[in-house]
């Protein structure tokens, strides 16, 4: 089974998994992701809600990077 970016996973996990998610969250101007002391509890979830983003755009997005 392939890895992916889901709502549920941390920050961290999602800057683990690949490391050019920190430029898709630049996009979406949230680029203190990167090393943000709430980044290993935050989910992606959380992070979209707290920025009003499109949950499933913000993913889609991070997903596209393991294409």
């Amino acid at each position: 089974m392939r890895e992916e970016f889901t709502a549920v996973m941390t920050v961290d996990a999602a800057l683990a998994l690949h490391p050019a998610a920190r430029w898709v969250f630049a996009a979406y101007q949230i680029g203190g992701c990167n090393g943000c002391s709430s980044a290993a509890e935050e989910t992606l979830a959380e992070v979209a809600q707290g920025y009003q983003l499109d949950l499933d755009r913000l993913l889609a997005d991070l997903n596209g990077l393991l294409t």
